[in-house]
Parts: C-alpha cells; structure tokens; sequence
C-alpha cells in the first residue's frame, strides 16, 4: 500500500505531469513531420519514438501514483 501524497507532492507530480504530456504531445507532432520528409534520419527517428513511449510509462506511472487507492 502506498502513503498517501501531501498536497504539495500531489501538486509537483501533477505539473510534472502536464510536462511529460506536453512533451509527448511535441515528440508527436515532430515524429510525424519527420515521417513525411524524404530525408529523414532513421536514427533520430527511433531515438524520437524510443522517448516518446518512455514518456508514455513515465505519464502512466505518475496518473497511477495520483489515482487514490481504492478498498477491497
């Protein structure tokens, strides 16, 4: 079972959040620019795609972490 946040942790966590949100949100509007253009970089490409989906585990963990515990 995990401790309960204090306000002022539930309040870092959550603009930590929106961060990590508006950065995949970037990554996706970038990656899919980068998919259409005839000389992309195949390295930064997967470099691109590879942080984006650690964006995802690291957004889902934290919105896991604020979703209070529910009882049996």
């Amino acid at each position: 079972m995990r401790s309960a946040l204090t306000p002022d942790e539930e309040a870092a966590l959550r603009a930590k959040l929106e961060e990590y949100r508006v950065e995949h949100r970037e990554l996706d509007t970038a990656i899919e620019r980068l998919v259409h253009d005839p000389l992309m970089d195949q390295l930064q490409l997967r470099r691109m795609k590879k942080r984006k989906l650690a964006l995802k585990d690291i957004i889902t963990r934290i919105e896991s972490r604020l979703i209070p515990d529910q009882p049996a």
